[in-house]
């Protein structure tokens, strides 16, 4: 068996369940140890969300409504409108509220057990190392951040403060995303041979942080391209040994003048399998599909809030629809509440897999070359 098939392999175990490794039992930061919520079945972990926008706002604390193993506790942000509305709305006690300055008090909260990042990408790496810092565990957006050495010091911190840190990927929890994983890594329809992973929208707002590179990092690629990115990697279990890339002509110069509007990138994998994918912020796509030895299957939408669709050459995949946010929330804080160590797919070493990926990705557009990659 191939050194590529084997990592293959022990990738689908970690999508299948192999989360249920064990470590050393988990603390907070008191010290005091995280007991399995077997033992203790009305305790959820307080959660704070760390900047208030749109994701936030509309998306997370609303899940956390509906979660089992976590509850909304707390709030960072530097406006404090923002913040008397939230306290209001979810009755969040003023001890729980922080702003960006005094956000290192947290050390000493023991109602808050995890830290959500959920900044501008080019933030992300300052408050996951605060958060690790004041002892909690960290749940970061993705892109995880700018740059694989960023993301480095992300993972370092935490294992440092011996905490947990993972990565924004709410697809690894969601039904239709973890059937098609199935399908490619299992071989269902027997090896996969080609790839179509795509995700792209219209951007509205001109003035918005993600055209601005000094926060965002890039355009289109780091904010929705990335799904494409997983999509390939997940379907076939395999890392990419090889990329091309072309960017496409800007269609508005001046509100794109910081960022890529639409780019395209060509995958190969070990196997043989090949991916080619789109993204842009001037049209929408939002697709999924494998044509395997054997027949297809693909996701159509594929990465976006929810309901995803699904069909396979046999006929429609037929899965429940789930709350992503909470079953994400819910997925990981069911493991450090169990005292397991959280599955690689989801941890801070997938996500600086991905950022090495997104620029190897710039680097081959930039260049007009193939930019062969590590295995």
């Amino acid at each position: 068996m191939s050194n590529s098939t084997s990592q293959s392999r022990r990738r689908f175990l970690m999508n299948a369940g192999a989360s249920a490794l064990a470590i050393p039992t988990l603390t907070d930061a008191f010290g005091k140890p995280i007991q399995s919520n077997q033992g203790q079945p009305g305790r959820k972990l307080g959660i704070a969300l760390v900047g208030l926008g749109y994701y936030s706002k509309n998306l997370l604390a609303p899940a956390l409504q509906q979660t089992t193993n976590c509850r909304l506790a707390g709030i960072v942000t530097g406006t404090p409108a923002k913040a008397e509305e939230w306290m209001k709305k979810y009755d969040i006690p003023k001890a729980n509220v922080y702003d960006y300055k005094n956000f290192d008090r947290i050390i000493d909260n023991k109602d808050i057990d995890v830290v959500y990042v959920v900044l501008p990408n080019s933030m992300h790496r300052e408050f996951v190392v605060r958060a690790a810092q004041a002892g909690k565990h960290v749940i970061c957006e993705k892109p995880m951040a700018i740059t694989p050495s960023d993301c480095q010091a992300m993972i370092d911190a935490c294992r440092k403060a011996d905490r947990q840190l993972a990565i924004g990927y709410r697809l690894h929890y969601e039904p239709f995303t973890k059937e098609v994983m199935r399908l490619g890594q299992q071989k269902v329809f027997g090896p996969v041979r080609f790839v179509e992973a795509s995700d792209a929208f219209k951007i509205g707002d001109p003035t918005q942080w993600r055209l601005k590179k000094e926060l965002a990092g890039g355009g289109a690629l780091m904010d929705v391209g990335i799904y494409a990115i997983q999509g390939a990697r997940y379907v076939t279990g395999e890392e990419p040994t090889s990329v091309t890339a072309q960017f496409s002509p800007k269609t508005d110069p001046k509100k794109f003048k910081d960022v890529e509007e639409t780019l395209f990138w060509q995958f190969q994998f070990p196997s043989g399998a090949v991916s080619n994918s789109t993204t842009s912020y001037t049209a929408g796509v939002e697709r999924l599909y494998a044509s395997c030895q054997d027949g297809w299957f693909e996701l159509s939408p594929a990465f976006g809030y929810g309901p995803l669709k699904g069909r396979t050459s046999k006929g429609p995949i037929e899965m429940p629809v789930v709350n992503h946010q909470a079953a994400h929330m819910d997925g990981v804080c069911k493991d450090l509440l169990d005292g397991k160590k959280l599955p690689d797919h989801v941890t801070g070493e997938e996500g600086l897999r991905d950022v090495t990926l997104l620029q190897a990705i710039y680097r081959a557009a930039e260049t007009g070359r193939k930019i062969n990659l590590k295995g």
